[in-house]
């Protein structure tokens, strides 16, 4: 199925092509994810990756969000907060930020190639060029993780950029007004006590780095 994209409420701040949203969910680390469980909304952060249109997720194949989401209507999102916007009143302060809402149904993954295939994106979606440094899976740790395809049935996706938007009165009162910048930063790479001192660091921590520093 061909996911429907959304326009949304304040289409000012909206985007509604697929290339917009798919730069929110590549630049992303976390997802919060929501569902249905014993009759309550219940809302986890999960890693993710991404093929093409489907977002993966995985975890323990025991953990509630392994065994509810199979089968079950999912809401993922996805928010990156770029700055802090302080204007002269407590009324105009914002953000500017980037956000996606994904809506579709959870479907198991049963086949062990779509699993590896999987597996590898959301490995290399935060460390791109990481699984190719790693040993191979073994056929048990397949197993026992749990994987769900989010097959993308809705998605819209929301920003806001630039200063803030004073009211002129505001303006010639004065006052400071501006951005407070943010950002996700990756420190220096800490290596583990069982980690040779001459062992160099592997490229996808440099690929990590230079993809939280765009």
């Amino acid at each position: 199925m061909q996911p429907h994209y959304n326009r949304v409420r304040h289409a000012k701040r909206a985007h509604y092509d697929r290339e917009a949203i798919h730069a929110v969910l590549d630049a992303g680390l976390v997802a919060h994810v929501g569902f249905i469980a014993e009759g309550r909304p219940m809302v986890m952060p999960m890693v993710y990756g991404r093929i093409g249109d489907v977002v993966y997720l995985h975890g323990s194949s025991k953990t509630r969000a392994i065994t509810l989401g199979k089968a079950a209507a999912l809401c993922l999102t996805v928010t990156l907060v770029d700055a802090l916007v302080l204007a002269r009143s407590g009324f105009n302060h914002s953000m500017n930020y980037r956000s996606v809402v994904l809506h579709g149904r959870g479907r198991c993954v049963t086949d062990a190639s779509e699993s590896l295939a999987a597996l590898t994106a959301i490995t290399d979606h935060a460390l791109p060029g990481r699984t190719a440094e790693l040993r191979a899976a073994t056929a048990q740790e397949i197993k026992a993780t749990g994987v769900i395809a989010l097959e993308v049935e809705a998605a819209s996706a929301k920003s806001r950029g630039g200063p803030p938007g004073d009211d002129s009165e505001d303006i010639a009162a004065g006052g400071w007004a501006g951005l407070l910048p943010l950002a996700m930063v990756a420190g220096a790479p800490v290596p583990d006590i069982h980690t040779a001192t001459e062992n160099v660091h592997p490229a996808s921590l440099a690929a990590a780095r230079r993809r939280l520093a765009t």
